[in-house]
């Protein structure tokens, strides 16, 4: 099975399914371990829910940079890319779903003169 990577804001998640009870691996942890919050083991199971592959494959992830949650939004993505490639059938029910687009917003630059990329110094007229 090759691997498959995702990415969202600052985090790349690379991810690697094999038939299995369903056990999910981030970075040599338990997936209860690595994520705290039960939000972001949801958005990462969303995927194995909407196919009814929860139990089926065992899931290997390694996944650097970011937040948790970007980093469970990459992890989304790559688990999605990687059913398909195991059963293209998928494709549609996960497009229609929203979990195969790659959320492409990130960190607006500071520009020069500004105190972050948008805010401006006080003004003071005297």
């Amino acid at each position: 099975m090759s691997t498959i990577s995702g990415r969202r804001k600052e985090a790349t998640a690379v991810v690697r399914l094999t038939k299995g009870k369903g056990t999910l691996t981030v970075n040599k942890k338990n997936i209860d371990e690595y994520f705290g919050r039960d939000v972001a083991k949801m958005i990462i199971r969303q995927p194995l829910v909407l196919t009814k592959s929860e139990n089926v494959y065992d899931i290997d992830i390694k996944v650097q940079g970011g937040g948790s949650f970007g980093q469970a939004g990459a992890i989304r993505l790559a688990i999605s890319k990687a059913l398909i490639e195991l059963n293209p059938e998928l494709r549609a029910e996960l497009k229609k779903a929203g979990y195969l687009t790659r959320d492409s917003r990130v960190k607006e630059r500071k520009k020069v003169g500004l105190k972050k990329a948008r805010k401006s110094p006080q003004f003071s007229k005297r």
